[in-house]
C-alpha cells in the first residue's frame, strides 16, 4: 500500500477561506457522512494575466490556453491529492478548476473542515462551514479557492416590482396613465438611431435562480413589435432553468433577457443557470467566459451581495473570472445594488456590491427617467428610500484599490469607485416586461447592466469587433459627450455631482456619441499578443 504523502503532512489556512457563521441560525446538525458532496478547486496560473495592458491587447483562446490555464503542476498535484483521499476528479484546464466529488466524511478529511446542517433567516437548510479551509502544506500557492463546501446563498437578484399607483398587484392595468417605458423606449430617449442591431453578436445572462417560458419570449417580443431572440440556456453546476413564479427569480430572468434582446435585435442570448451559491456563481460567469462554442462576447450580470458579505478567496476567484474575460475581449458588466450607499448593511456605513466593485466589470448604477419619445424631461439619482423603493447602490470598495483609469478621480483615491454609468433603474418609471404571461413594471439597478450590454453588442456588430475590457475608453478625456451627466440627487452617503460621481458614475448614455466613440476606438482590433513560450507540460 502506498504510503501517503498528503494526509500526513502539517496542514495550512488556505489564504481567504475563513467562513463567518450563517446569521440567524437554529441548531446545527452534522450533515450524514455519506451525503454527496462536490467542489470546484481553482488552481494558479501558469503566468499571470498582464492586468495593466486589459482593454489594450487581447489574447485569442490559443494564446490564453498556452500561457494563462492552469498550471500543469498544480493540477498535477491536486489530482494526487485527490485520489488520495477517494475524492473523484475532473480537470477544466482553460477556467483553471479541478472538480472533486466524494461524501460529506472525505471533504472533511481532505479539507480540514466540519461541515453542519443549518436552517437560515429565509428558513431554508444549508450545508455550511466556520472557520479557514486547511490544506496540506504542499498545496500552499497551487491552490487558489476551494469552492462548495458551503452552499449557503451568495448573492441577490438586483430588481423591484414597481408599487405605483397605476400597478395592483404588479400587474400592468391597460387604461392606467403610465410612466413606465418598454426597453426600445428608454433606448431611443437615450438616442438610439432606428435600425440598430446586434446581428452575429451574443449576450450571455447569469442567472442564480428562476426561468423562462419561450411562449412568453415569443409573446413579449411580438407586442414590443421587436424580433424574438434566440434563446439558449446553459446548465452550470446543477443549475436549472425551472420557474419559481412571477414574484421569484422569473422575474429577474425574464426583464433581463426582454432588456438585452429588445435594444439589440439580433443578438443571441445564452442564459447561463446555476445554483445561488459562490461555487455556483463563480463557476457560470467562467463558463461563459470560456465558452467557445457560444462565444459571448459581452456578460451581463444583474445579481450581487455587499462585498463584505464575500470570502476574500471568493471574491477573488471571480474577480480572476473577469480578467480572464477582459483578456479574451470580452465585456462583463454587473448591476450595482439597489439598496443605496449602504447596500442593505445595518451597521449605517457605506458599502458597496459586488461583483460591481471589481474593476475589471463595469458597474451599472440608477437613475429616475422621466421623457417621451426622444426627449428627456428630468434625470436625476434613483432614490426611493423614504418609499421603500430602494436607491441605487454606490460608493468606494474597502477591498479593491483604485484602478488607474479612475486615478484622475480624487473620491476614489481610497478604492474604487462604483459605479462607472448608469440608467434608467427607479421602479416608478421602470421597464414594461412579460413574466409567466403577466405583465409586469419592474426596475432596479437590474436592467441597466442588460440595458448596457445591449448598447456595446450594437457597438460590437457595427464595429466588426469586441470593446472588450472598454473602461480605459469610458474615462478617456475625450468620452465626455459620450455620457448624460447626472448631478441631481444621492444614494444615502453620495450626493450626485458633475463628473464622476458615486451614484451614477460617469452618467447615462448618449447613445450616438458613445457609439462614435467605441466604434471608432474599436475600428482597428488591438493587435493579439505574441504567444509567449509555454512552460513545460506537466502530465496531469
Amino acid at each position: 500500500m502506498p504510503k501517503p504523502t498528503f494526509a500526513t503532512q502539517p496542514r495550512t489556512a488556505l489564504p481567504g477561506s475563513h467562513k463567518t457563521a450563517l446569521p440567524g441560525t437554529q441548531e446545527s446538525q452534522p450533515v450524514h457522512p455519506n451525503a454527496s458532496v462536490n467542489v470546484s478547486v481553482l488552481v494558479r496560473r501558469k503566468s499571470p494575466l498582464a492586468t495593466d495592458t486589459l482593454g489594450e491587447k487581447r489574447l485569442t483562446r490559443a494564446q490564453y490556453r498556452a500561457n494563462h490555464a492552469a498550471d500543469p503542476a498544480a493540477l498535477k498535484a491536486v489530482l494526487a491529492f485527490a485520489k488520495e483521499f477517494g475524492l473523484t476528479s475532473e480537470i477544466d484546464p482553460p477556467r483553471r478548476v479541478v472538480k472533486l466529488s466524494g461524501t460529506a466524511s472525505q471533504m472533511e478529511e481532505a479539507f480540514g473542515v466540519k461541515l453542519k446542517r443549518q436552517t437560515g433567516p429565509d428558513g431554508e437548510t444549508y450545508r455550511v462551514r466556520q472557520g479557514d479551509i486547511c490544506i496540506p502544506e504542499s498545496l500552499s500557492g497551487l491552490v487558489e479557492a476551494v469552492l462548495g463546501l458551503d452552499n449557503r446563498p451568495q448573492a441577490k437578484p438586483h430588481f423591484r416590482l414597481a408599487k405605483s399607483p397605476e400597478t395592483l398587484g404588479g400587474i400592468v392595468h391597460p387604461h392606467a396613465v403610465s410612466a413606465s417605458f418598454t426597453p426600445v423606449q428608454v433606448a431611443q430617449l437615450y438616442g438610439l438611431p432606428p435600425g440598430s442591431n446586434a446581428n452575429g453578436q451574443t449576450i450571455a445572462i447569469i442567472e442564480l435562480g428562476g426561468g423562462y417560458k419561450p411562449a412568453d419570449i415569443k409573446a413579449y417580443f411580438k407586442t414590443i413589435g421587436v424580433p424574438a431572440p434566440t434563446v439558449t440556456a446553459v446548465l452550470v453546476d446543477g443549475g436549472k432553468n425551472k420557474s419559481d413564479g412571477p414574484n421569484g427569480a422569473d422575474g429577474e430572468v425574464m426583464l433581463d433577457i426582454e432588456v438585452a434582446a429588445a435594444v439589440a435585435p439580433g443578438a443571441k442570448i445564452v442564459v447561463y443557470f446555476a445554483p445561488n451559491t459562490d461555487q455556483g456563481f463563480i463557476d457560470a460567469i467562467a463558463t461563459a467566459v470560456h465558452d467557445s462554442k457560444n462565444n459571448p462576447s459581452i456578460i451581463s450580470i444583474s445579481w450581487g451581495g455587499p462585498e463584505d458579505t464575500w470570502t476574500a478567496q471568493s471574491r477573488n476567484a471571480l474577480d480572476a473570472a473577469c480578467q480572464s474575460a477582459a483578456a479574451l475581449g470580452i465585456t462583463v458588466l454587473a448591476a450595482s445594488g439597489d439598496n443605496g450607499s449602504s447596500d442593505g448593511e445595518t451597521d449605517n456605513q457605506p458599502h458597496v456590491d459586488f461583483p460591481a466593485s471589481s474593476p475589471h466589470v463595469l458597474a451599472c448604477g440608477g437613475t429616475k427617467l422621466t421623457g417621451s419619445g426622444t426627449t428627456i424631461q428630468s434625470e436625476v439619482v434613483w432614490n426611493e428610500t423614504a418609499a421603500n423603493e430602494g436607491a441605487t447602490g454606490g460608493g468606494i470598495s474597502s477591498v479593491f484599490p483604485q484602478p488607474s483609469w479612475q486615478s484622475n478621480i480624487a473620491a476614489t483615491k481610497k478604492g474604487r469607485g462604483v459605479p462607472d454609468v448608469s440608467g434608467n433603474a427607479d421602479p416608478t418609471t421602470g421597464y414594461q416586461v412579460r413574466v409567466d404571461g403577466q405583465n409586469f413594471v419592474i426596475g432596479g439597478t437590474s436592467p441597466v447592466a442588460p440595458l448596457w450590454a445591449g448598447l456595446l453588442a450594437i457597438v460590437n456588430a457595427q464595429s466588426k469587433t469586441t470593446v472588450g475590457f472598454v473602461q480605459r475608453k469610458l474615462y478617456a478625456s475625450n468620452a465626455a459627450s459620450s455620457f448624460r451627466d447626472i448631478t441631481a440627487g444621492n444614494n444615502g452617503a453620495f450626493k450626485a455631482a458633475k463628473g464622476w460621481d458615486a451614484c451614477t458614475g460617469l452618467g447615462t448614455p448618449n447613445i450616438p456619441n458613445l457609439i462614435t466613440l467605441l466604434a471608432q476606438a474599436n475600428s482597428k482590433p488591438p493587435k493579439p499578443s505574441k504567444p509567449k513560450k509555454p512552460k513545460a507540460v506537466v502530465e496531469a
